[in-house]
């Protein structure tokens, strides 16, 4: 596979990806016409052993007939010991006029990516080319995973497959997503009381995962709320992944899109803290100098380049 990314970090925002059952056909009609900012028609987990052949069927349909707008769409194929399903790519490559990636379910290692990449070559004339996208979803692939952020070529994604990864390592789980009540440091303050404070089981695997995906100039999507009915837990799981620096989250229903969307829209106070801090350094460029106090705190280019950052994410709405 080639060194060169395919593409930079996302052109159209990411900030939720709608997972849709390839079998459904009124489901994947709702996605079509969802707020959501890209989707992935899923011929994997959410389809039954004997509806995958029809939920590929129904996928090529989808991609052929229904309206998706400017959303960005994917197909998450299946994979067995030998790799990815072929039939599937192919069949994929072949229609592939409104389909911008194929998702490739439980990465582990650069093979299945370049096996995938040689299917596209040949059976694909798309221009732009489709995008490849790696789910990261097992403890051997959280292993490699910087090895399979370098893989190059098509490659434009790394997901992360946190329900899939809590299996692959044995975590007491209940919510996909969530975090055991388990999991968590008590200790006894200082007039002997016990105190205890929850911990979160995935910011290790989640920032594994984002470093690799920005070393190499991924997008970086986090995993779904399985608690899709909780606009709580919806919205504070997106948040989190929004002030880590991931680019978007899976979303298993529509009713999470709202929520979630606004997870990753910069507030007013920190559009407002993002002017005032390139004002500053202007002002202080201005004067010969690298450097400026802000409302109490030193800024300097680090703090540009996160502003800047942060004000191209509320441009994109």
């Amino acid at each position: 596979m080639s060194d060169a990314p395919v593409t930079s970090q996302a052109v159209r925002p990411m900030r939720t990806v709608l997972a849709v059952p390839g079998h459904r056909w009124r489901m994947l009609e709702s996605a079509a016409a969802s707020a959501a900012d890209a989707v992935f028609i899923d011929l994997e987990d959410a389809v039954p052993p004997d509806e995958k052949s029809a939920a590929l069927r129904s996928a090529i349909r989808a991609l052929g007939e229904l309206d998706w707008g400017a959303k960005h769409v994917a197909v998450r194929v299946n994979v067995d010991a030998s790799g990815v399903l072929e039939s599937e790519v192919v069949a994929l490559a072949g229609d592939a006029a409104r389909l911008d990636a194929i998702l490739v379910p439980k990465v582990e290692c650069t093979a299945v990516l370049a096996q995938t990449e040689a299917l596209l070559d040949e059976h694909s004339g798309a221009n732009p080319p489709l995008q490849i996208e790696a789910l990261i979803e097992t403890a051997r692939g959280i292993v490699n995973v910087d090895m399979i952020a370098a893989a190059g070529g098509r490659l434009a994604a790394l997901h992360f497959g946190v329900g899939d990864f809590s299996a692959s390592i044995g975590a007491r789980n209940v919510d996909v997503g969530g975090t055991h009540a388990g999991y968590a440091v008590t200790r006894r303050d200082e007039i002997g009381n016990y105190v205890t404070a929850p911990l979160d089981l995935w910011g290790y695997p989640m920032m594994r995962m984002l470093v690799a995906a920005r070393a190499f100039d991924l997008r970086a999507i986090d995993g779904p709320c399985g608690a899709f009915r909780d606009p709580v837990l919806t919205r504070s799981l997106a948040l989190k992944a929004a002030a880590m620096g991931f680019d978007g989250k899976q979303v298993i229903h529509p009713e999470q899109i709202a929520a979630t969307r606004a997870a990753f829209i910069p507030s007013d106070e920190e559009i407002r803290a993002a002017e005032a801090t390139l004002d500053a350094m202007a002002q202080a460029e201005a004067a010969g100098l690298a450097a400026v106090s802000v409302n109490g705190r030193m800024v300097d280019y680090a703090n540009v380049r996160m502003a800047q950052r942060l004000l191209a994410m509320a441009e994109r709405g």
